[in-house]
């Protein structure tokens, strides 16, 4: 899916339903469609905010004018891409509020990546486990474990509307980047088809429009990811191969400037299929496990 065509509403207060609100980062680029949407649980009484994205004054200063006088109890990262976390701390420092949420996590691995980098700076008053709630009035958020695109990703359930906040796990735009060593895909894989074993109501993810059939869309999530895996095992049935050289035929018609984020999610899904004894390497080179 492309970019949609501008202006977008940045900066925007938008009420999405009677507990949710959303404010558009301005961070939009070809890896965050039209930028990181910070969400905001709650109501005048008492609020949660969930992903509060970069440290940016212009987004800091939306988010301050939507959150207006009401007191912030939680701000919640679903992960620790500079994406989503660097604006927590700035935020808990003007409105007093506990940074909740997701482990910290910085990698040194020397190797170039195509996502986001880590935030280094992440520091949560609290790590949410998996099942923890957290609560204001009239509102709950379950924190739900969904490692794969990080390991340590969180979803957050809204448990009065059915509502889901998916992060960079489910986008509504993009299938979702997996990047080793962090990201891993049988724990993808794994924490999609536990999204589809729930019954949640509508996805609100961090990038793109929201999912209001989330179990359709799972399921063409994970049939995607399949047919993925077929067709590597496929082209390496047919030679032995490089990523590099995967990629180019894997996603012809792709822009190329999203080659190397593919390339990541591939890399993933042969260390997967390496440990299941499916294919075997010798240096860079890929191909079917004799």
């Amino acid at each position: 899916m492309g970019l949609p065509p501008k202006p977008w509403p940045t900066g925007q207060c938008e009420e999405l339903e009677p507990l949710v609100r959303r404010v558009l980062a301005p961070n939009g680029s070809p890896f965050t469609y039209t930028g990181t949407q910070t969400y905001l649980v709650g109501s005048d009484s008492g609020l949660a905010i969930i992903d509060p994205g970069p440290d940016e004054p212009g987004h800091l200063a939306a988010l301050e004018a939507a959150i207006g006088d009401a007191p912030v109890l939680a701000i919640c990262c679903t992960h620790t891409h500079r994406d989503h976390s660097p604006g927590a701390a700035p935020l808990a420092r003007r409105k007093d509020a506990p940074i909740l949420g997701c482990a910290p996590l910085a990698l040194d691995t020397g190797e170039i990546r195509a996502d986001a980098p880590f935030d280094r700076s992440y520091s949560p008053d609290r790590v949410l486990r998996d099942g923890e709630q957290i609560e204001g009035p009239g509102w709950t958020l379950s924190a739900i474990a969904t490692p794969g695109h990080t390991s340590n990703h969180l979803c957050f359930a809204l448990e009065e509307s059915g509502a889901l906040f998916t992060g960079d796990h489910v986008m509504g735009w993009s299938t979702t980047v997996v990047a080793p060593p962090d990201g891993d895909m049988a724990d993808y894989m794994a924490s999609l088809e536990r999204l589809y074993g729930r019954e949640d109501r509508i996805f609100y993810p961090a990038h793109g429009p929201a999912v209001t059939r989330p179990r359709q869309f799972l399921r063409g999530m994970i049939g995607h990811r399949r047919q993925r895996e077929r067709q590597i095992l496929r082209l390496l049935g047919e030679e032995e191969r490089s990523v590099t050289g995967l990629v180019p035929v894997m996603y012809k018609g792709v822009n190329e400037r999203l080659w190397p984020a593919a390339g990541q999610s591939v890399l993933a899904h042969l260390l997967d299929l390496e440990r299941r004894g499916l294919v075997g390497r010798s240096g860079d080179i890929w191909a079917i496990a004799s």
